[in-house]
């Protein structure tokens, strides 16, 4: 494929538009690779056919395929250790702590913002069933989202192969938490149904969700520009609970966002909490919208409805909790997260002697 400088700034306009990533003529190396199948599975004459197709969106798999090539799906088991060491030694148990004598002390959301595929979710549950001994009788729900719905469905199926298995789990976990099927290793039912999925554009408002006790969005702000990563983490802090805690990559740092937030070092790892006094507006979730982008952005999901789902029906109905992923649109919907359990009536505090410090 011959690129000219107007093919390559004409895609990387639509990246910024879609996703917010930040692609330049450093990343013509990307179109050549990623690009040309989508030209001839879909019969595009050349690159500008394809923009004008993906921006019009009158054909949605056009738009979820052009997503799905240009979103970097890199991730792994407990990517960084350090990270899920402060949340299991940290983070939890303070959370946990602070909301003992409240009316939801047994109840904890989690937000993997973006999934790809399902490794870090999964991480977030095995954490939370190693921490808390009577787990299966907590609400627990991990919502995890990305915007690629190729990324969701591998994550929904839950099976890793060796390679995979091999970047963070051991053998101990391995064994504990997985079971071997054809193609790799596939995560157990108990952790499954805590886990939720569904597509969503952290471009858009945060409607629908949350509030969340913990947030992981990491590495996924490094892509944007400055304007679009502040009002990205200010909605963001508008999405935890009074003593959420929110962590990003290692490479990533909210000090240059003055006073919104403040940093907690714990376990060779850095995870942040919001000045309330200085949120101002952005305190509701919903409160804000996303930076005006040059054209219109991707159509805004539905509504997410993440589903109390215990370990233990899980264990009793294993079909329930684990269909895959299957947006009926691809992109302009929300994917469907496994069905809902028999709700739980919430329980008292849990005695300190249920949590592994």
């Amino acid at each position: 494929m011959k690129l000219t400088e107007d093919d390559i700034a004409r895609v990387c306009r639509l990246v910024d538009e879609l996703a917010g990533i930040q692609w330049d003529a450093s990343k013509a190396y990307l179109i050549e690779s990623r690009l040309p199948s989508l030209l001839r599975d879909h019969q595009c004459a050349d690159l500008t056919d394809l923009v004008s197709k993906v921006r019009t969106n009158f054909n949605p798999q056009i738009r979820a395929d052009f997503v799905d090539a240009i979103t970097t799906r890199e991730t792994l088991f407990f990517r960084d250790e350090s990270p899920f060491e402060a949340l299991r030694h940290k983070a939890l148990p303070e959370i946990i702590d602070a909301k003992s004598q409240s009316t939801w002390a047994r109840r904890l959301r989690l937000w993997s913002a973006a999934c790809s595929s399902g490794q870090e979710p999964y991480s977030l549950g095995i954490v939370l069933r190693e921490l808390i001994d009577d787990i299966d009788n907590w609400d627990v729900q991990i919502l995890a989202t990305d915007l690629s719905t190729a990324a969701l469905a591998s994550a929904s199926k839950g099976v890793y192969s060796d390679f995979e298995m091999s970047r963070g789990i051991d053998p101990r976990r391995r064994d504990k938490y997985f079971h071997k099927v054809a193609g790799g290793w596939k995560i157990c039912d108990e952790v499954r149904s805590m886990v939720s999925f569904a597509q969503r554009n952290l471009l858009q408002p945060f409607t629908n969700i949350g509030p969340f006790d913990v947030i992981f969005c990491r590495n996924v702000a490094i892509y944007f520009e400055m304007p679009v990563k502040k009002d990205l983490f200010e909605r963001l802090a508008g999405a935890l609970t009074q003593n959420g805690a929110l962590f990003v990559g290692s490479s990533e740092s909210l000090s240059g966002f003055g006073m919104r937030w403040k940093a907690l070092h714990h376990c060779r790892s850095i995870f942040y909490q919001p000045n309330r006094e200085s949120l101002g507006p952005v305190a509701s979730v919903a409160a804000t919208s996303p930076i005006a982008r040059p054209t219109a952005a991707p159509p805004p999901s539905r509504p997410v409805t993440t589903p109390a789902a215990s370990a233990k029906s899980a264990a009793t109905s294993p079909t329930a909790s684990t269909k895959p992923f299957a947006p009926t649109k691809p992109l302009a919907t929300t994917a469907r997260t496994p069905p809902a359990a028999t709700p739980r009536p919430f329980a008292a505090a849990a005695p300190a002697s249920t949590m592994k410090r």
